[in-house]
């Protein structure tokens, strides 16, 4: 009555690399954003002259 039981490494097994990917991929996302948010320049200009602040446009007199 003796049965073998075919165990793997956990390295080989489908369930830590299903739990692992949810987190990981939180995480590579999470870098892309910031690097996103590090290298995009997103205080440019309208046009000359128009100036945004958050989410109001203003025409700049002199």
């Amino acid at each position: 009555m003796s049965k073998e039981l075919d165990t793997k490494p956990w390295w080989k097994q489908l369930w830590p690399w299903l739990i692992i990917s949810g987190p990981a991929i939180g995480a590579i996302g999470a870098a892309i954003t910031i690097w996103f948010a590090f290298t995009q320049d997103v205080d440019q200009t309208i046009r000359e002259g128009v100036v945004k602040q958050g989410l109001k446009i203003e025409q700049v007199t002199k």
